[in-house]
């Protein structure tokens, strides 16, 4: 495709994106209409939004329109499972300068598309503005299925706290991208696009799941939500974080233990969940502490081998 979005002008730019959509069982109407019709078999919608604003969540130098649609949606798409519900829908908000290519708006709706199907949902609708730089604005729905959703309060002392997926490898990635390399390529892949195990939120809520989140912010972090909203402390066992050979490998050679990076990297939207502790968890969750009761004046705290992390914390929008 040749030429500019503002060639395109709005309609046209919507009617290329809305062509790369095949239809998904749990949208029934699709873009055309002032809204969108989504499927709640269960009755009850979960939703969630982001937005991702280039230069301070992506860089087209680093990542192509494919990635930063993959990435878009997968991180909307990783708070629905997390809740233990399925995803079934997405809306995008794009804004996008006149000037832009019109295959990178294109480009970047087929990484949505895909990243939708990996998850089950569709792209259900959503609006296109004029803006000095590149925008998103996600919105992602799901379906309970039933279930009672898990929240980040129901953590209870006994509990074990147990995690599904990548930890560290975006984080990784992104400090191999920061100092102008692009290998190894496993982890500058994951920092650009990454693999959130969708299918284990509705699993943890099946097997009795009392607290969950997906890994943005940091796994320190984003298990302090938990711990906060739960009225508890959490420990973490440093012995039992797996740190691949290679990832160490890269903390050597530019001077950063890679335990950081699995305590305190975002992005990898791997799973974290608590269960009682006769749980009988499949193998692909592997168990990194426990829950205990709060100690006075110190509810919500998370200690690594009992003792607090002082070093690289999670992500905040506001720090620096």
């Amino acid at each position: 495709m040749q030429g500019t979005v503002g060639e395109l002008g709005e309609f046209g730019l919507i009617r290329e994106l809305t062509a790369r959509l095949p239809h998904n069982p749990s949208v029934a109407l699709g873009p055309g209409d002032d809204a969108a019709v989504v499927k709640a078999p269960d009755g009850r919608v979960v939703a969630t939004t982001d937005v991702l604003l280039e230069g301070r969540h992506f860089r087209r130098d680093w990542s192509t329109a494919y990635d930063v649609g993959r990435k878009s949606a997968a991180q909307n798409l990783a708070d629905i499972a997390a809740m233990g519900a399925v995803p079934t829908a997405l809306l995008l908000g794009l804004v996008v300068p006149a000037d832009l290519p019109a295959t990178w708006a294109t480009e970047l709706m087929d990484g949505l598309r895909d990243e939708c199907q990996v998850a089950g949902a569709g792209v259900a609708g959503g609006d296109v503005v004029r803006g000095d730089t590149v925008m998103l604005a996600i919105t992602a729905l799901g379906d309970l299925q039933g279930r009672t959703p898990v929240t980040r309060a129901g953590a209870r002392p006994g509990d074990l706290v147990a995690v599904t997926g990548w930890l560290g490898w975006s984080a990784a990635g992104y400090t191999v991208l920061s100092r102008g390399f692009r290998s190894p390529r496993a982890f500058v892949e994951a920092h650009r696009r990454p693999e959130p195990p969708y299918h284990a939120g509705p699993a943890a809520a099946r097997l009795g799941a009392t607290a969950m989140i997906d890994v943005s912010d940091g796994l320190i972090a984003d298990l302090g939500h938990v711990a906060t909203a739960s009225g508890v402390d959490i420990d973490l066992r440093a012995a039992d974080f797996d740190v691949p050979a290679q990832m160490a490998d890269i903390g050597q050679a530019v001077g950063v233990d890679p335990l950081v990076w699995v305590l305190s990297g975002g992005e990898d939207h791997a799973i974290v969940a608590t269960f009682p502790p006769e749980t009988p968890l499949p193998a692909r969750w592997r168990v990194v502490g426990e829950v205990s009761a709060a100690r006075p004046g110190r509810g919500g705290a998370v200690t690594v081998d009992g003792a607090p992390w002082d070093r690289a914390g999670g992500w905040d929008h506001f720090a620096g």
